[in-house]
């Protein structure tokens, strides 16, 4: 019986392993639509270099690297988790007014290189390299240090 069940978890591990493949593509072709709408509205200068496409057992990701070097990730359904610039400003439209109202006025001449998003809010990263926390609603709960 042991054995069995050692046989039956190598078989489900290496069933996961192999599904478990990045592929890489030259084009926006294996996005989601919402995700190439979102490029296409916000970064619409901008070529997609290329698109990783990570697929596991439960879940796909997407990660696309632009022209200019911008990343952004987006989950299965073509939604964008993070967005990272460089020392290049996200375009404004994509954060939300509380939060550039906060950045404007605590930082000025500052800009918001790098945001993440998840269930908890939004973390942005300043040109300067500081790291501002933010719940869902866009409202300021701490430095992250």
């Amino acid at each position: 019986m042991k054995k069995l069940i050692a046989l039956l978890a190598v078989v489900v591990f290496s069933i996961g392993a192999i599904s478990a493949r990045d592929r890489v593509y030259n084009s926006a072709e294996p996005l989601p639509a919402e995700a190439k709408t979102m490029l296409k509205k916000y970064f619409p200068r901008l070529k997609v270099n290329h698109v990783k496409v990570d697929k596991d057992m439960l879940s796909t990701e997407y990660e696309v690297i632009l022209s200019d070097g911008t990343e952004v990730d987006f989950n299965k359904d073509g939604d964008w988790k993070s967005i990272d610039r460089g020392q290049t400003a996200i375009p404004d439209a994509l954060v939300l007014k509380p939060i550039r109202d906060y950045v404007t006025k605590a930082y000025p001449g500052q800009k918001i290189v790098d945001m993440e998003k998840d269930r908890k809010g939004y973390e942005v990263t300043l040109s300067r390299g500081l790291e501002l926390k933010f719940d869902t609603a866009g409202v300021f709960k701490k430095i992250d240090r």
